[in-house]
């Protein structure tokens, strides 16, 4: 009798997520962050490495950082610019 390797699942828990996870993060970086955090979870608790869970959590939280410093910094460059009497600044409301 023959001893043969235990097979290795051609795919692992979390895997399609993380990718979608990776995807999803580069236009909409906090839900892409929490689904790349999801997708790592699952691939870590079955004891796999999800490397495009992992990409997607550091592009989620970078993008998501420099998002809020944009809707911070934005603001305030437009209020400086128009404070220093640029003609362009008014703002009409209908």
């Amino acid at each position: 009798m023959t001893q043969s390797a235990a097979a290795t699942p051609s795919t692992y828990p979390g895997k399609t997520l993380g990718i979608v996870g990776l995807i999803v993060a580069i236009f909409f970086s906090l839900i892409g962050l929490i689904i790349s955090v999801i997708a790592f979870n699952q691939s870590k608790a079955a004891g796999f490495k999800n490397t495009p869970a992992k990409a997607g959590i550091i592009i989620g939280a970078v993008f998501l950082v420099l998002g809020i410093i944009g809707a911070i910094a934005i603001p305030g460059l437009i209020a400086g610019a128009c404070s220093s009497g640029a003609a362009e600044c008014s703002v009409s409301t209908y």
